[in-house]
Order: C-alpha cells, then sequence, then structure tokens
C-alpha cells in the first residue's frame, strides 16, 4: 500500500541543507556508507579508467569551432530572422554542452593533460554561470550523497515536483538568476550559508576572486550593448545561457527523476537513457548515467565500453527521451496528488540484489 504523504506526517519533503532531513540522513547512516558497486575486473576498470588527451580535443574543437561557425553567421544575418537558426544552434552549444563539459572537466577526466581540463572547465563554468570553485565541491557532494535528501545540493526536481520550476528552467530563467545572484554574492566577498557547508574555508577566497572576474566580464558587455544601442553583445555573451539551456534541463531531469531517494543504490536513483548521437555528442555521453554514478573516473568516451560490461547487472536503460519522460510522468503525477512515491528499477535476472537496509521508510512501487 502507498501511504500518501499527509498520512505519513509530512506534506512537504524538506530538501534544504539545514534542516531536518539533513540531521536524519546522519542519524540514518546514509552519510560516509558504502554504496552498490557491480563487480567489475580490476583490471578491466583500469584500462576503462584510462585518460586520453585525443577524444576530448576532438570533440572539444568540434563543439567551439561550431560555435564560432554559429555566432560568425548569426552575426552577419543580424537582426534579420534568418539569423534565429544559428542563434538556436549557437545557444544550445553555449548554454548546453558547456553544462556536460563543466561536468567532465570538473571530473578531471575528459583530457589527460591537466590544463586542458582546467581550461575548459572555466570557459564552461562562464558559459552556465557556475562558479568553478563552488561547484566543483557541490559536485563532489552530489556524488558522494547522490539524492540524499538534506545531503545533495543539485537535486533538480524534488518531491511533489513543481513543473512551472521545471519549465522556467528550460529557458534557463531561474537556474540562470540564480547563478547571476550567487555570482554577485561572492563578488562582495560573502559566502552563500549552503557554500559554506561544502567548500573548504581556503578555497573560498578563490571562489570570491573569480566572481569579481565575472561581474567585470558582463559589466562590460552590458555596457558595450549600451553603448552600441544593441541586444548583439548580450546574444554572444550572456543571452544563450538561456536560450539554449532546454537541452540540458531536458537530460538532468532524466539522470534522477521520480527515482528513489535516500537510498545506497545507484541503480535505483540514477537513471540510463539510449540517445540520438547528436544528444550524446552535447551530453558527452552522460546518458549512461548509472555507469557514470558508479564508476565516475570511468572518462566519458568510456562509457559505452562500461555500459556493454555491467548491462547485465542494471535496470533496462529507457529507450529514449519520449520512453524515460513518459516514465517519469507515471510518477510526478503520483506525487502531485499527494503520494510520497518513487518508482521502482526492475534489475535484470540474475542482477545482484539492492541491500534493502538501504532504502527510506517509503514504498518502492512499479
Amino acid at each position: 500500500m502507498t501511504l500518501t504523504m499527509e498520512e505519513r506526517g509530512a506534506t512537504v519533503r524538506d530538501y534544504s541543507l539545514h534542516g531536518e532531513s539533513a540531521k536524519q540522513a546522519v542519524e540514518r547512516g546514509l552519510v560516509a556508507a558504502q554504496w552498490y558497486h557491480t563487480d567489475v575486473p580490476r583490471e578491466k576498470l583500469r584500462e576503462l579508467m584510462e585518460r586520453k588527451d585525443g577524444p576530448a580535443i576532438r570533440d572539444t574543437i568540434i563543439w567551439l569551432g561550431l560555435m564560432v561557425v554559429f555566432a560568425v553567421t548569426a552575426i552577419a544575418l543580424w537582426p534579420s530572422w534568418w539569423s534565429a537558426p544559428f542563434w538556436l544552434a549557437y545557444g544550445v552549444l553555449y548554454g548546453s554542452a558547456s553544462d556536460s563539459r563543466w561536468h567532465e572537466c570538473g571530473h578531471g577526466t575528459a583530457f589527460k593533460t591537466r590544463w586542458m581540463n582546467r581550461v575548459t572547465y572555466q570557459i564552461a563554468c562562464f558559459c552556465m554561470i557556475r562558479n568553478p570553485i563552488g561547484w566543483r565541491w557541490s559536485h563532489s557532494r552530489h556524488h558522494s550523497d547522490t539524492i540524499i535528501v538534506g545531503r545533495d545540493p543539485e537535486i533538480n526536481i524534488m518531491q511533489p515536483p513543481n513543473l512551472v520550476v521545471a519549465a522556467l528552467n528550460m529557458v534557463g530563467i531561474l537556474d540562470a538568476w540564480n547563478g547571476l545572484k550567487t555570482m554577485v554574492i561572492n563578488a562582495t566577498g560573502t559566502v552563500t550559508a549552503d557554500q559554506a557547508l561544502y567548500v573548504p574555508k581556503p578555497e573560498q577566497p578563490k571562489m570570491i576572486a573569480v566572481a569579481r572576474w565575472w561581474v567585470a566580464i558582463y559589466t562590460t558587455v552590458i555596457l558595450t550593448a549600451i553603448a552600441m544601442q544593441s541586444m548583439l553583445p548580450l546574444m554572444v555573451i550572456g543571452l544563450p545561457r538561456l536560450y539554449g539551456a532546454w537541452h540540458h534541463v531536458l537530460t538532468g531531469l532524466l539522470q534522477h527523476g521520480g527515482l528513489a531517494e535516500d537510498v545506497l543504490d545507484h541503480r535505483l536513483n540514477t537513471r540510463t537513457v539510449y540517445m540520438n548521437p547528436i544528444s550524446r555528442f552535447i551530453y558527452l555521453n552522460m546518458n549512461y548515467h548509472v555507469e557514470h554514478h558508479m564508476f565516475p573516473m570511468v572518462p566519458y568516451h568510456a562509457l559505452p565500453k562500461l555500459h556493454d560490461l555491467i548491462k547485465h547487472d542494471l535496470p533496462e536503460p529507457n529507450s529514449g527521451f519520449l520512453d524515460g519522460f513518459k516514465e517519469m510522468w507515471s510518477v510526478w503525477r503520483r506525487q502531485m496528488n499527494g503520494e510520497h512515491y518513487w518508482l521502482k528499477r526492475e534489475l535484470p535476472k540474475g542482477a545482484k540484489p539492492y541491500r534493502d537496509e538501504f532504502h527510506a521508510d517509503v514504498d518502492l512501487a512499479v
């Protein structure tokens, strides 16, 4: 029987990093606990974890090269409506492909050469308005406490889901606004309450310095637009974070949406989705998301091989975007009706079972 949230004594889940859920996560042993991993031979894992420059150099040249081509073409056609398709393509590379580059370079696995990782990470962070210091530590917490309520600062769809917020983020409004607001706060020399929880004190001055550089850049762009009496400078820097956000929002919702909270098995709280080659390029193979969370030090270019190696122990991947969102909607609809409900991922025959003691006090129903 699936009880409603009201019957369980809680009408709204507390996702605050400072609230009761954070305390309960520690008390229930969900913090610094052992996560489930599919068995992989050590030699094979070492081979998969090998870092290479070649794939990332190729994909970065394509990414940045296409951005230049689309931006130059759009500028040449501005302000004609013929420029719109090129702005849209540029926006996806700026406001969505940058998200996956930020992510993979933040792990330090995209390139073998460290400075290449650092430079690409800085570019992608600027495009996404994500402080490279603060977000590195935020994402580290996301991996150590994936979808542990009160611990994970990157839960992008909460329970019950707020579809208005999700829709606004499709055009980057709330996400970009939060990024700009945090940037300005940091530029004043202030660290937010959440940042103070996961960013070490020695790193905080670096975070503040980056924010001040970014404020200077955005101020220059805005003043240039005013002087030109044109939106063109902002169409190149800033606004693409809004009109190009939709792809990374769609893929981001698929990562964990509708799946179990407060469990220590990525097969239950993370989703792998088969995608078309263009989306996989934009997303840098992060559609293999269960695999990435189980083995986060395996570079993006090796994830398809890792998937083939461990898929016998994982739930069946969703066949595409539509299949994934259809599955999530069946869960969201029940959550919005007041049920404390998640989707239980069915493991293949012969897979190692999940460990029941990791589950929250909630029915995991199909």
